[in-house]
């Protein structure tokens, strides 16, 4: 709700879905979110996936070490992603949402997906009108969606409750 009290519906803006079904799971604490993380890397290797065929997203800097003891805890290496690096062979590709675009993975985590990280509180109290805020919720809207659809074959989005507003509209999709 607004500060009005005006509630919007937001069902219907998430761009129709290409990409796999995702499997978005909920956890307890960040250490319950690795566990999980870890556990589905694990999986995904033992059906085929190569490391170097997976990225894990997470909205910012702030939350990449929830991704690299993710990826520690599944026995793998990761290189981190920042901009000017590559992918490397025989690692899980780790980094930030915003540079997520024109990537492609066999498998993709989207982590970290919790209230007041996706969207990003710290850019939600800094707006002054209603049309910035819109402008802030459909801008880390889209950055969830491009993390997202980085996926060809498995997506797993994992957060910790209270999770993202966001993936409502997902389960919804």
């Amino acid at each position: 709700a607004d500060v009005d009290g005006n509630v919007e519906s937001r069902m219907g803006t998430v761009s129709a879905f290409n990409g796999p079904e995702p499997e978005i799971e909920i956890t307890q604490s960040p250490e319950d979110e690795v566990r999980v993380i870890s556990s589905w890397l694990s999986a995904r290797t033992k059906d085929g996936i190569k490391p170097e065929e997976i990225g894990v997203f997470v909205r910012s800097d702030a939350e990449l070490p929830r991704a690299r003891a993710a990826v520690a805890r599944a026995g793998m290496k990761a290189v981190e992603l920042d901009g000017t690096s590559d992918t490397m062979h025989g690692a899980v590709s780790i980094s930030t949402m915003h540079l997520a675009k024109g990537l492609e993975f066999r498998a993709v985590v989207v982590a970290a997906c919790d209230d007041e990280i996706v969207p990003l509180q710290t850019r939600i109290t800094a707006v002054t009108d209603d049309s910035d805020l819109e402008e802030v919720y459909n801008t880390e809207r889209h950055l969830l969606y491009v993390a997202c659809t980085r996926a060809r074959d498995s997506l797993l989005i994992t957060g910790v409750d209270p999770a993202s507003e966001f993936l409502d509209d997902l389960r919804r999709s």
